[in-house]
């Protein structure tokens, strides 16, 4: 990214002779471990080098104004300090107010306002969290140039509290998690009941990640999501009947099949039988991404798709043609869906030298099932959000 033509935009949009700060926070893909937040198990999340710039200078007095290059025609949005309600008509800019009025109910000293001029180049509608990558790019923007002192967990929590209390989307704290917490090269094989995290190594060595775009936008129907939830908790308290457990996360896998009989309704079953078995697979993907096992690792990411295809069912057929195409291409060890489904991106771990051959087939089998084409993006894995200095 061209930092200087970031500033130079700075400076006309705000009209201001200064030298900004200049800030990022990624995006991320979630490897493995998918709809197993909610079931108190864990997710497989890595940060990616494409996300979210934040440039920034402080005001004198106490308007903050806020302008997105990704929607020009919204022009500058305005608000003071003290007026930091939602508003419908402020669109994206409510994710940084409810940031900043998050961090200042929790006590902490930001006397006066800011310019900020962001530009993401996360897809839109791609599911990679550009939502959660402007809360916490706004944050390290706050902690700063306020120097304030802000425990990097306690931030990420406040993302999530501005998604389920200020916007109102229920999500997990997943996006932002892997976004505050991310490290070059490393998955996060993170716990999300006690939030207990631990790195992996991510040695691609030969192989990259490729991101597949379906181009259809992720449209989660509420319904559907609830509707797995609901599943979900039906089968935990069938369950209940006969072991003492809080979520689905805490069963192995031997536990639920000498239990599962218990699960009176069979779409109940499947929906429960997805949960254990996805949070095995982030398990032991920990383990084969600890021992270099790339090859193991990528026939977990198989085993997840089947999994979310035909117990979750919240593949599609656009997720479905995609990755069922990256599995019969030569050099390709693995692909999946990522993210909660119904479009949105799949992942595929590829050979660099395949690459090129990689995306023009599955491009092609795509185009002529579906009818458009899908997008391919090369991420590195990246780390989390932080003020970028010097050539960063």
């Amino acid at each position: 990214m061209d930092i200087s033509r970031l500033k130079k935009k700075f400076a006309v949009i705000f009209n201001r002779q200064v030298d900004p700060r200049v800030f990022f926070a990624p995006g991320r893909i979630n490897l493995i471990g998918e709809h197993t937040d909610y079931n108190g198990g864990n997710v497989f999340p890595a940060a990616i080098s494409f996300g979210t710039y934040a440039v920034a200078a402080k005001r004198k007095d106490d308007a903050l104004r806020f302008y997105s290059m990704n929607f020009p025609e919204l022009g500058v949005m305005e608000c003071k300090l003290s007026d930091l309600d939602y508003q419908e008509s402020q669109a994206w800019a409510n994710y940084p107010k409810g940031m900043i009025r998050f961090l200042k109910n929790e006590g902490h000293s930001i006397t006066t306002g800011a310019d900020i001029l962001y530009f993401g180049d996360i897809p839109n509608g791609a599911g990679l969290s550009s939502s959660a990558s402007i809360e916490m790019v706004t944050g390290v923007v706050m902690e700063n140039l306020y120097l304030l002192e802000i425990d990097r967990i306690r931030m990420i929590q406040l993302g999530q509290l501005v998604e389920n209390k200020y916007i109102g989307v229920q999500s997990g704290i997943m996006d932002q998690f892997a976004i505050g917490k991310g490290k070059k090269d490393h998955a996060i094989l993170l716990d999300c009941k006690t939030l207990a995290f631990e790195y992996a190594p991510l040695q691609l060595e030969d192989y990259v990640i490729v991101i597949i775009h379906t181009n259809k936008r992720r449209e989660l129907a509420g319904s559907a999501y609830n509707e797995r939830r609901l599943a979900c908790e039906r089968a935990l308290s069938d369950l209940q009947r006969s072991l003492n457990i809080t979520t689905l996360g805490e069963l192995t896998t031997d536990q639920f099949e000498q239990h599962r009989y218990l699960i009176d309704n069979e779409v109940d079953r499947k929906r429960a039988n997805h949960a254990v078995y996805e949070n095995a697979r982030t398990i032991k993907a920990l383990e084969v991404l600890k021992e270099c096992d790339l090859q193991s690792f990528g026939q977990l990411m198989n085993e997840s798709h089947q999994s979310l295809k035909n117990d979750y069912q919240v593949t599609g057929v656009e997720l479905d043609t995609i990755v069922e195409a990256a599995w019969q291409q030569p050099g390709v060890l693995g692909a999946r869906m990522t993210g909660a489904g119904f479009g949105g991106c799949a992942i595929a771990l590829v050979l660099k030298g395949k690459v090129d051959d990689f995306k023009e087939n599955v491009n092609r089998i795509y185009n002529d099932q579906i009818g458009y084409d899908a997008t391919f993006y090369l991420p590195t894995i990246s780390d989390g959000a932080r003020e970028i200095v010097l050539k960063e």
